[in-house]
C-alpha cells in the first residue's frame, strides 16, 4: 500500500492550494485519513480528518480556511487551502488507515509568503 501526496508550492498569503494524497495496491478497507504537517524545529501536527463516513476534524488553527474531503471511489483525501498564512509553511503529510495499519506519505512542502 502507497500514498502519494501531490499539490504543494509556493503561495502568496491569502492564497490557496490543494493537496490531494491517492492510496494504492492492495487495499480491502479504508478508515479514517487526514492531514499533518510539521513546521522546521516543531512536531508534527494534526491539521485535518475525515472519517469514512465524512465526520470531519480540525485543528483550531485552520478551522474556517482549511477543508477536508475524500472520494472513497478513488481512495484519495483532498485538503482545499484558503486564506494562506505564512505560518502554515510546513511539509504537509497524508495519512491514512488502510486495512487496519497507518500508512503515510511521503509529504508535500507548502511554502507561503508574505
Amino acid at each position: 500500500v502507497q500514498l502519494q501526496a501531490s499539490g504543494g508550492g509556493l503561495v502568496q498569503a491569502g492564497g490557496s492550494l490543494k493537496l490531494s494524497c491517492e492510496a494504492s495496491g492492495r487495499i480491502f478497507s479504508i478508515n479514517n485519513m487526514g492531514w499533518y504537517r510539521q513546521a522546521p524545529g516543531k512536531q508534527r501536527e494534526l491539521v485535518a480528518s475525515i472519517s469514512n463516513g465524512g465526520s470531519t476534524n480540525y485543528a483550531d488553527s485552520v478551522k474556517g480556511r482549511f477543508t477536508i474531503s475524500r472520494d472513497n471511489a478513488k481512495n484519495t483525501v483532498y485538503l482545499q487551502m484558503n486564506s494562506l498564512k505564512p505560518e502554515d509553511t510546513a511539509v504537509y503529510y497524508c495519512n491514512a488507515h488502510i486495512n487496519f495499519y497507518d500508512h503515510w506519505g511521503q509529504g508535500t512542502l507548502v511554502t507561503v509568503y508574505s
